[in-house]
């Protein structure tokens, strides 16, 4: 009867290790793509299931200064939009940076374009994964992208990168961009990660 006992909690004690194991592999936590994945810009991204310790983490694991990503906007002219309300039961998980149309779009960070994504809300989109893979910058309702702009290209803090618009879901009296950053757990794609807020990493900067 004890070896009977005995060899059950061994075997109850296993199963649990298997399953703390898998629950913590790459990948395990990863969601279908929303809206074939855009975070949407001008709406933002359904809340996602965090994956606890495997993030970097808050604002203060974003590494090094930021520049502002748009041309000519100072720090003072940014408004902190990233807990509004949007449509459909999103939430924005960004913040607008307001500028002309046809205003240079300059990458906050280094890092890899990882994709360019032609959305129905976000419009003409980039993601940049920063050097390291723990942050991707994401930049929406492109009017264009710079000439010669591919997937794979390595790109400067400051470069330009595309021109600000209104393509996908927003207005086109109101050109603006979209500028979100996520921070990404091991594994995890270029739809996904859990959203920072932009705002103070670029007021303090």
């Amino acid at each position: 009867m004890v070896r009977k006992i005995a060899i059950l909690l061994l075997l109850l004690a296993v199963g649990y290790v298997v399953w703390v194991v898998a629950l913590n592999l790459p990948g395990s936590h990863e969601r279908a793509p929303r809206e074939a994945a855009a975070p949407s810009a001008g709406g933002g991204r359904q809340p996602s299931m965090a994956t606890g310790s495997l993030r970097p983490r808050g604002p203060l694991g974003v590494q090094g200064p930021l520049v502002i990503p748009v041309a000519g906007v100072r720090a003072d002219q940014l408004s902190d939009t990233f807990d509004d309300a949007r449509g459909e039961g999103r939430v924005h998980d960004a913040i607008d940076i307001l500028a002309p149309r046809g205003t240079p779009v300059i990458a906050a960070a280094a890092g890899t374009v990882e994709k360019l994504f032609d959305s129905r809300l976000g419009g003409r989109t980039i993601y940049v994964r920063r050097t390291g893979g723990q942050w991707i910058d994401y930049y929406a309702h492109l009017d264009s992208y710079v000439p010669g702009l591919a997937e794979g290209n390595r790109v400067a803090q400051g470069q330009v990168i595309g021109t600000v618009g209104s393509t996908g879901d927003a207005s086109p009296e109101a050109p603006h961009l979209h500028y979100a950053i996520n921070a990404m757990a091991p594994g995890e794609g270029w739809w996904q990660g859990e959203a920072v807020n932009p705002y103070p990493l670029l007021k303090r900067r």
